[in-house]
């Protein structure tokens, strides 16, 4: 399968995509937003407050970018913003970054705060994108806002943690917590940056 397979082919294809394929594809999109990503204005938060949910348009007179950055919650998705908890890494910490552009990828440069939690053990709270159509998924995605349409991711790689679960978690359409041991990824050859594994689902 392509690298930069469209997301609309991926949608429209969608029944008739194995679970392998269907990881592809949404692995794919990821590359496909996070190279979008870095030529597009991000909504820096520093010095903000510590938010589980991304900044809204605008927010320290930058704009919004669709498919980048922390991603955008709106304001007429059927879906609730994820909760206010004080027992989870908030999404304004995971998208506080900055990146370079090599001659072959965009890559993340992670401050201090995200070394820091580098090997440790973390709780995640996002939106699930599940890697098949099981009702229970070991290998999916977390998200800070929730997606539009299948494939269709709706920030950038800071707005994502991929994660491999100790134990299957139920794929729901709310807000899903999970703990496990945090990486920082560098140089991820999907283009993600960030992943939690041996992670076990938290109420």
């Amino acid at each position: 399968m392509p690298r930069l397979l469209s997301c609309h082919y991926a949608t429209s294809h969608a029944p008739s995509l194995g679970a392998a394929r269907w990881r592809a594809v949404v692995l794919a999109c990821v590359v496909v937003v996070g190279g979008a990503g870095a030529a597009s204005v991000q909504a820096q938060a520093s010095g903000a407050p510590a938010l589980s949910s991304p900044l809204p348009p605008g927010t320290h007179g930058q704009p919004a970018v669709a498919g980048s950055g922390a991603g955008y919650h709106s304001p007429n998705s059927p879906i609730a913003p994820l909760p206010v908890r004080s027992d989870v890494v908030p999404w304004s910490v995971l998208t506080d970054l900055t990146k370079k552009t090599t001659a072959n990828a965009v890559l993340p440069v992670f401050n201090a705060q995200q070394q820091g939690m580098h090997q440790t053990v973390q709780r995640i709270q996002g939106f699930m994108v599940p890697m098949d159509a099981k009702p229970t998924q070991k290998h999916f995605l977390l998200t800070s806002v929730p997606l539009t349409c299948s494939f269709c991711i709706p920030g950038g790689p800071e707005s994502m943690v991929e994660v491999k679960a100790k134990t299957p978690v139920r794929y729901s359409l709310e807000p899903v917590v999970v703990e496990g041991k945090f990486n920082v990824l560098p140089n991820d050859p999907y283009g993600l940056f960030y992943r939690l594994v041996e992670a076990v689902p938290v109420k």
